[in-house]
């Protein structure tokens, strides 16, 4: 009895032998081996590689500056005609130095400053609705480039009369001349900048927790869609466009994400089997 339980005792195997300094050498490396690799470098790498399509495709599918000013004058003659065309009432409503300063730093940060900031703080905090709020702006930048190439259209800062840059003046960083190299100026319709504001709002809204800071976050919408147009950027037409194509962009992802989830849940899990080993007499 002795030989066989012998016999079934399973020696553990020892360790490979480490050469001196080995160990010290990998626990220097792992900090930095840890900055390269886990899901949120993914995630950055992803998000950055979608925006650089995004804006790549926007940049070479510029249309031309007759086409997009024709197309401009088509916007506002049905703006007049449905009587929502009030870019020019609204800039001026908003002329003094300190609204126009304030409404046209907030066209800037809306893409530059915020909409990176809450990404981050979405993915630290919340990472369900983080995804969401992913990919319904990778869905818009998508759906929206086709768009931009089949129907530019220049904004109203470059097309009527008395509503001017602000930007360019109040902000600090000029949308006009030789800046023009680095983005499409003819990608008016959608507003991206509306949608992405309504789809931010909402994402916090859902994140948050005090009553007065979901408000705040519902409030980020209204006023960027405000600053779009009191800057000469945007028509009211390009606002309601930039709504929809957001909204496409969350339906879509929604079902697609509803698909995944149903196609992993009928997916057969494979089954793992013990097979016991025969006794050695």
């Amino acid at each position: 009895m002795r030989g066989r339980w012998s016999e079934l005792r399973i020696s553990r195997p020892r360790p490979p032998a480490r050469v001196a300094g080995q160990q010290r050498r990998t626990v220097r490396q792992t900090p930095r081996v840890r900055l390269l690799r886990g899901p949120g470098p993914r995630e950055l790498a992803l998000f950055a590689g979608l925006y650089a399509l995004y804006d790549g495709a926007r940049w070479i599918f510029a249309g031309r500056p007759a086409t997009a000013r024709r197309h401009a004058w088509w916007v506002i003659q049905l703006e007049h005609h449905l009587g929502i065309a009030v870019e020019s009432d609204v800039q001026h409503a908003l002329g003094a130095p300190v609204p126009s300063f304030v409404l046209s730093n907030i066209y800037l940060a809306a893409q530059l400053l915020v909409l990176p900031g809450v990404l981050l703080w979405l993915y630290r905090h919340s990472r369900h609705v983080y995804r969401g709020l992913r990919n319904t702006i990778a869905g818009a930048w998508l759906i929206s480039i086709p768009v931009f190439a089949l129907f530019p259209v220049a904004p109203p800062r470059l097309v009527q009369r008395g509503i001017t840059d602000t930007v360019s003046h109040q902000a600090g960083l000029v949308l006009t001349g030789h800046s023009t190299m680095f983005y499409n100026p003819y990608a008016a319709v959608p507003s991206l900048h509306v949608g992405v504001a309504f789809a931010i709002g909402i994402s916090l809204c859902c994140a948050l927790r005090a009553s007065w800071a979901r408000a705040l976050a519902l409030a980020w919408g209204p006023l960027v869609s405000l600053a779009v147009v009191a800057t000469g950027n945007h028509y009211i037409f390009d606002t309601a466009t930039g709504l929809l194509t957001t909204a496409v962009a969350y339906a879509i992802s929604r079902s697609w994400t509803k698909v995944a989830r149903r196609t992993n849940r009928e997916s057969p899990r494979p089954q793992l089997r013990v097979v016991p080993e025969p006794l050695r007499s």
